[in-house]
């Protein structure tokens, strides 16, 4: 399987998405704000990365106003986060067969580059 879980509104996902020339590689493209992200799906991913909390991103502007920052959230309380609200995923998250990339570090998107 090649897909990628994106916002098609992030600059940041844009670019990554050129920089790998993902849409002439026949990838599976996700619009998480408007195609939500499954409960099946996150399970996958959370299969695929080893947690939830790997897949949540503390970035998002959410995360402080609900004043999550200052809590102490467990497994369920990151998956929840994640599928009641788009922006709590990390991105982009790129699937290539059996392996996994989680957001946009350098590192991460020159190992997905490779994989390709």
């Amino acid at each position: 399987m090649k897909k990628i879980y994106y916002l098609s509104s992030c600059s940041t996902c844009a670019r990554i998405i050129t920089e790998l020339g993902l849409k002439t590689k026949k990838f599976e493209f996700q619009d998480i704000k408007t195609e939500k992200i499954t409960a099946p799906q996150l399970a996958e991913m959370k299969k695929m990365v080893g947690s939830y909390e790997a897949l949540f991103s503390r970035v998002a502007l959410k995360y402080r106003a609900l004043g999550l920052d200052k809590k102490k959230l467990t497994e369920d309380d990151y998956k929840n986060h994640i599928l009641e609200e788009y922006t709590f995923l990390k991105r982009p998250v790129i699937i290539i067969g059996s392996k996994i990339f989680v957001g946009n570090s350098k590192n991460n998107i020159a190992a997905a580059k490779a994989e390709l």
